[in-house]
C-alpha cells in the first residue's frame, strides 16, 4: 500500500466548519486522508510513508470547477470571420457551432490535455467537462477520459446531446452518454452525467428520447436560459418557460446540473429548487458573452443548490470567485451583493456537494480523515490575520493561483513545487499547436458556411 505523509503543513479544513491548524501532518493512503494530527504524533506511528514537507505552506481541499468545456481550448487567439457577433446566438452560431465541428480525435485529445494541464497548474482537482465533437462522437468520451486518467485529475465527463446536426447526431450523442456511463461506473475518479446541449436546439422528441434512455436516479446536464433566446425559443415551441418545458420531460432530477439560469424566472426558480437541481454560476463567461448576471443572490436565498464553474475559461478557479464576487456588485451598483460567505459557499461547499453526488460514498471538499486526499499547497503569506470567520475574504483579497506550488489528487503528486509530474506541459502545448491551423483553418469553412446559408 502506497502511503504519503505531509508534515510542517498549516491546514485549512475548510468544509461547513472550516478550522486553520498550525503545525499539521497528514497521513494518506489509498487515496483518502487517514489521518490529520500534530506533525509529530503522526511521524512516529507512520514512519515507513513517503514524506513530503510543505515547510509552513497552506493545505487545502483542490478547488473544483461545476461546469467547464474542454472542447473550447482551441478557441484561444482564432479570428471569427464575417461581421462580429452582436448577441449571444450569433456567438454560437459564429463560433462555438462551427469549432466543435472542426474536431477530431486528435483535437479532442490535445484539447483535453492543455485544460487538465491548466487545471493542475492552478489548483483544480475536480471539474465537470460538457463536450460536444458532432463529427466525431463515437468514443470522444473515451478520448477525453483517458487524458483524464493520465493526468491524475478527477472529472465528471458528458457529451451534449442536440438536434443541430440531424437526429442521427443526436441519436448517436445519446448512445455516446450511455456507452460511457456504463464504461466509467466503477472508475473511483471518473464518472459521468448525460449532457444536453439546451432547450433550443432540443425537439420534444429528442427531450423524450433523451429521458427515457436513462434511469431516474441519473441525472443531465444542461444549459438553460444563458441567453432570453432560450426562453423565447421555448415559449414559441410549448407556451412554457425554459425550465417548465424541461420540467415536462422529466430533465430535473436531483443529480441534474442547470448551468447558467440568467433570465428564468421566479416560478422557474422554484422548480429548480424543489426537484434539488444544481445550479451553475459561470461568471467570466457571462460577462465574456454579454448575457447578463444571474441573481445569484436570490437563488441563494430561495434554497437553489448553486455551485461555481468557469464555461471553458482558464482552470483558475479563484478568478472565478473573484468574478462572481465583482460583477454582481456592479450590475446592481450595490456592494452588499455577492457576499464573500456566499462565494465561498457556493465554490466549496456546494461544488464539493456536487461532485459527491457523482463519486457516491466519497466526502470531497475537506481536510477530514476519509475524505478523499485532493488538496493543495499555497505559498501565501498574510500580513493581516487569517481566521476561520474571514477566510473567504483572504482568498477573494489575497490567494492568487500563482500561489500553488503542488497538487494532489485522489493521494498522487500531480505538480510538486510547480514541477508537473504526471503531465508533459511542454510536449503537451507543441502537439496541440501542430494542430491548431487545421482545427482553424476547418473552423473557418464551416463559419464561411453558415454565414452563407
Amino acid at each position: 500500500m502506497s502511503e504519503l505523509l505531509i508534515v510542517n503543513a498549516t491546514v485549512i479544513t475548510l468544509g461547513e466548519d472550516p478550522r486553520i491548524l498550525s503545525d499539521q501532518a497528514l497521513h494518506i493512503a489509498d487515496g483518502r486522508i487517514k489521518a490529520l494530527g500534530k506533525g509529530g504524533d503522526l511521524e512516529a506511528l507512520y514512519p515507513a510513508a513517503e514524506r513530503l514537507d510543505a515547510r509552513g505552506q497552506y493545505v487545502l481541499p483542490g478547488g473544483i470547477c461545476a461546469h467547464t468545456h474542454f472542447y473550447g481550448a482551441y478557441a484561444r487567439g482564432m479570428a471569427i470571420p464575417g461581421p462580429a457577433p452582436h448577441d449571444f446566438p450569433q456567438i454560437l452560431k459564429q463560433l462555438w457551432w462551427p469549432l466543435d465541428k472542426a474536431l477530431d480525435r486528435e483535437s479532442v485529445r490535445a484539447s483535453a490535455l492543455v485544460c487538465l494541464v491548466d487545471a493542475i497548474k492552478h489548483g483544480t482537482t475536480s471539474l465537470v467537462d460538457h463536450h460536444a465533437s458532432p463529427n466525431f462522437i463515437d468514443g470522444s468520451l473515451d478520448v477525453i477520459g483517458d487524458a483524464v486518467d493520465e493526468s491524475g485529475l478527477r472529472a465528471v465527463l458528458c457529451y451534449e446531446v442536440t438536434d443541430r446536426d440531424g437526429m442521427d447526431k443526436m441519436r448517436a450523442g445519446i448512445a455516446e452518454n450511455l456507452r460511457f456511463m456504463t464504461k466509467s461506473a466503477a472508475h473511483p475518479r471518473i464518472q459521468s452525467v448525460f449532457g444536453l446541449h439546451a432547450s433550443l436546439t432540443l425537439s420534444d422528441e429528442s427531450l423524450c428520447a433523451c429521458a427515457d434512455a436513462i434511469p431516474a436516479e441519473a441525472g443531465f446536464h444542461i444549459h438553460v436560459a444563458e441567453h432570453e433566446a432560450d426562453e423565447e425559443d421555448s415559449l414559441r415551441r410549448s407556451a412554457l418557460p425554459v425550465v417548465e418545458r424541461l420540467d415536462q420531460y422529466g430533465i430535473w432530477r436531483d443529480s441534474s446540473i442547470a448551468a447558467h439560469c440568467v433570465h428564468i424566472n421566479a416560478a422557474e426558480r422554484d422548480i429548480l429548487r424543489e426537484r434539488g437541481v444544481w445550479v451553475s454560476h459561470q461568471p467570466r463567461s457571462n460577462m465574456n458573452n454579454g448575457v447578463g448576471a444571474a441573481d445569484i443572490d436570490g437563488l441563494l436565498a430561495a434554497g437553489i443548490k448553486l455551485c461555481l464553474g468557469n464555461d471553458g475559461f482558464s482552470n483558475n478557479m479563484w478568478a472565478e470567485w473573484k468574478a462572481a464576487y465583482l460583477l454582481h456588485k456592479v450590475v446592481n451598483r450595490d456592494p452588499r451583493r455577492a457576499n464573500g460567505a456566499h462565494i465561498a459557499q457556493m465554490a466549496w461547499q456546494n461544488n464539493a456537494r456536487l461532485l459527491e453526488r457523482f463519486f457516491s460514498g466519497e466526502t470531497i471538499g475537506e481536510i477530514v480523515p476519509g475524505a478523499v486526499a485532493d488538496l493543495i499547497f499555497v505559498d501565501y503569506q498574510p500580513f493581516t490575520p487569517l481566521t476561520a470567520g474571514n477566510l473567504p475574504w483572504h482568498l477573494l483579497f489575497g490567494f492568487e493561483a500563482s500561489m500553488v506550488t503542488t497538487t494532489i489528487c485522489a493521494g498522487r503528486i500531480l505538480m510538486r513545487d510547480r514541477e508537473l509530474l504526471t503531465l508533459d506541459e511542454t510536449e503537451i502545448a507543441a502537439e496541440a499547436l501542430v494542430l491548431a491551423p487545421g482545427v482553424w483553418e476547418k473552423y473557418t469553412r464551416n463559419v464561411q458556411d453558415a454565414l452563407q446559408s
